[in-house]
């Protein structure tokens, strides 16, 4: 039976069909689309796609656009499913103050990396990392634990922000110095070093909590700019929301 897995984030949505609910699971086909694009996935994208047998997605982008998204899955006439944060799920146990208001793509995110780490071997510690129009660094102790996280806007944001509140600043794309000597090279290196900061601070906390290193886990559209800056071992996933909505439905489906 496959799996259809839908992450939508806030500016892109990104989809896999899977031979199995289950980790680890075949990708049969895959694809992305800006959200200003999503009202002809049924047309196009996904016309000649198998039905699949069930649906679970994660979405940040609002009501609206998960609405726009069900209309499009009226060809497989399946209802899907949405992934909501709870206390606990897919092998982790959520710390947030308020479970339910930790964003469910971070939720998934972690769900997916718990899997990296007991796939791989003894449990560890993790740092999770997503850029993208955003960024959270999350961490994740040896039990499972979610612990808490930060969230930083991503270069983007701080870049219009800076445009927008600075006289006669303007933003042309500059390169990541170890000393900036140009506005250009200083926004882009700027931007850069606050995120790769808030990295190694949380894993610098995450290690002396857990004493032992943390594996870092980086995904995200953008993780591959961040990624050259990083002083730590780290690894970039792409699919590593989608590895989480895997875990959640292979979990749904052994109750």
């Amino acid at each position: 039976m496959s799996f259809f897995a839908i992450d939508i984030g806030n500016t892109r949505l990104k989809w896999s069909l899977y031979a199995a609910p289950q980790p680890g699971a075949a990708v049969l086909s895959h694809g992305v689309v800006f959200l200003e694009h999503i009202d002809t996935l049924a047309d196009d994208q996904w016309r000649e796609l198998p039905v699949p047998g069930s649906v679970l997605g994660c979405n940040v982008a609002g009501d609206a656009v998960r609405r726009r998204v069900e209309e499009q899955l009226e060809l497989w006439d399946i209802e899907p499913r949405w992934v909501v944060s709870s206390a606990q799920a897919g092998g982790i146990v959520n710390g947030y103050d308020h479970p339910g208001r930790l964003g469910a793509d971070r939720f998934v995110a972690l769900i997916g990396a718990r899997q990296h780490v007991l796939a791989r071997g003894p449990a560890r510690p993790v740092i999770v990392v997503m850029v993208g129009t955003a960024v959270t660094v999350d961490a994740l102790d040896v039990d499972g634990k979610f612990l808490g996280g930060l969230i930083l806007p991503g270069h983007g944001i701080m870049l219009r922000s800076l445009e927008g509140g600075t006289a006669g600043l303007r933003v042309p794309t500059g390169e990541v110095r170890d000393f900036p000597t140009n506005t250009s090279d200083a926004l882009t290196s700027g931007g850069t070093y606050a995120i790769t900061g808030a990295i190694e601070r949380m894993h610098r906390h995450l290690a002396l909590h857990s004493g032992q290193t943390p594996l870092l886990l980086m995904t995200g559209g953008a993780g591959w700019k961040v990624a050259p800056y990083i002083e730590q071992a780290h690894e970039l996933v792409d699919s590593l929301i989608f590895d989480g909505l895997l875990a959640l439905q292979s979990h749904r489906l052994a109750l």
